[in-house]
């Protein structure tokens, strides 16, 4: 792959989300502008802004690895992700846009009139963002090393520095028109090598060329679908995958910037249908290396199939011209991404510590960047799949069955809010960490299912996925601390729940 043509698709897109974000620059004017974007983001641009930010590394460079290294147990992920906005679009769209609130710890604060419970939940929003950070900051460098002949920080810096700036510049107004955009870079830079890829596998580009016959024995050799995983992994992977949507603080709050409940529902199905044709396009090229590419099978260099194939099957300038599109599209999901949890991290820290002012939203915007910048530094990047699959199981353990249930159930306490978020991150956490050692030293190394009539495996499979049990202590811890304590929930919580529930047209 040449160095120009890639670095200069990156400079193109660079220099449009400069220019786009000045223009939400300009337009922003009031705190509702940098917080919720005033409320007035239309359904079918809000959807592609949600698009635009929930598509990340994981998915524009990660999914497509994972199929190569997998197979299909991988689309597990792209199942669970859509189907996470199904549970948001039944559950949660609506009841948090009429909430009338700015982030998810003004939610909690609402709903249960505690302060220990935002702050709580302050801390558990910062975690995961932060978390779902890094990796977009280690996919940058990984892009950026396989481009050009340049230290990997370069990749993670140049990300930090444009969404710092964008955010501060311009907040929620100026990111909602830089994701929608990002969204469409992103599905272009896949699609249209795609068709052009398959097309070179017919032998439309030699005269005369053979095309390429699709064997299911080469495509998936070893396994039989997604349901060659073995039953706890399956349900426990699926549990945190939808669950854990409900819990990620960037795409919550973009359901603040909906007009009303009915346009936050509205937005919801509309990103259903635009995610779903993205993981298609996204998977299908993960099938396509797994012939074609069978070398780059290997942890670490999978996620990079997606730049190879189009200078391995298209020939001369045009595959140059599309690895260049390739590395655009990937800024392009690690910049919407990125700025969509910085958004939301810096609305949290603004209102919590500084009082929600125009400048100590900008300010945070800076802090929230440099900390997983610094984070990103000195770590090294695992799969980028799997390292957001990660965030999905801790926000579905952490904060999930806190907001579940503040929208639909009354006896929620913040007593109860508090103790489930607590043990709901602990032990996720310290299964996490656990399986990390596991690893590590070597004695959890091999397939899950090597051991898994004993106890090694056993151990192994509830660290590594431990959603299927960590959700459920959580939730419960919730109810009984709830049921139990003495001070019940706050006085107002039936007026609260009325205003969650009821159609804004009919409360009027």
């Amino acid at each position: 792959m040449s160095t120009a043509l890639p670095l200069v698709g990156v400079a193109l897109l660079l220099l449009a989300t400069g220019l786009i974000g000045f223009y939400g620059l300009r337009v922003s004017r009031t705190t509702s502008d940098f917080f919720v974007a005033s409320r007035t983001v239309r359904p079918v641009w809000n959807a592609a802004a949600i698009s635009g930010e929930y598509l990340s590394a994981g998915t524009f460079l990660g999914l497509s690895g994972l199929v190569l290294l997998s197979g299909a147990e991988a689309f597990w992920f792209p199942v669970g992700y859509a189907a996470g906005y199904l549970l948001v679009l039944l559950f949660v769209a609506g009841p948090l846009r009429r909430s009338g609130a700015y982030t998810i710890p003004d939610f909690v604060h609402a709903r249960l009139d505690s302060v220990v419970a935002r702050r709580v939940t302050s801390v558990l929003v910062l975690v995961i963002g932060w978390l779902y950070v890094v990796p977009q900051l280690h996919g940058a460098a990984l892009v950026i090393t396989a481009v050009a002949p340049v230290p990997p920080w370069v990749g993670s810096v140049g990300i930090a520095v444009v969404v710092s700036a964008v955010v501060a510049a311009g907040g929620m107004r100026s990111i909602t028109f830089v994701q929608a955009f990002q969204f469409w870079v992103k599905l272009t830079a896949l699609t249209l090598p795609l068709v052009l890829v398959l097309m070179a596998l017919g032998g439309a580009f030699e005269p005369g060329g053979a095309a390429v016959t699709f064997d299911p024995a080469t495509v998936f050799p070893h396994d039989a679908g997604p349901g060659g995983l073995d039953a706890y992994t399956t349900a426990s992977l699926l549990l945190a995958l939808l669950l854990g949507t409900t819990g990620l603080p960037h795409v919550l709050v973009r359901f603040y910037t909906s007009p009303d409940g009915g346009s936050a529902r509205r937005t919801t199905v509309v990103v259903l249908v635009m995610i779903s044709v993205f993981y298609m396009v996204s998977s299908t090229l993960g099938l396509v290396a797994r012939v074609v590419a069978p070398d780059l099978a290997r942890p670490g260099v999978a996620d990079t199939v997606v730049l190879e194939l189009p200078t391995r099957l298209v020939p001369g300038l045009g595959g140059e011209m599309l690895a260049a599109l390739v590395v655009a599209g990937a800024f392009a999901a690690f910049l919407g991404t990125s700025s969509g949890l910085v958004v939301a991290l810096a609305g949290v820290v603004s209102q919590d510590l500084f009082g929600g002012t125009v400048r100590s939203f900008r300010w945070s915007a800076v802090a929230c960047t440099l900390i997983p910048l610094a984070f990103a530094l000195v770590t090294i990047p695992q799969g980028l799949v799997t390292s957001v699959g990660t965030v999905f199981v801790f926000a579905a353990s952490a904060l999930s069955p806190v907001i579940l249930l503040g929208v639909w159930w009354r006896g929620l306490t913040a007593r109860g809010a508090v103790a489930g978020m607590v043990v709901g991150s602990v032990l996720c956490a310290t299964a996490l960490l656990a399986s990390s050692a596991l690893v590590a030293s070597g004695y959890g190394a091999g397939p899950a299912g090597e051991t898994a009539g004993g106890l090694p495996g056993v151990v192994r499979a509830l660290l590594a996925q431990p959603a299927a049990w960590t959700i459920p202590l959580a939730t419960a811890t919730v109810v009984v601390v709830s049921l139990r304590d003495r001070h019940g929930p706050p006085l107002r919580t039936d007026r609260f729940l009325r205003r969650l529930h009821v159609p804004e047209r009919r409360r009027s």
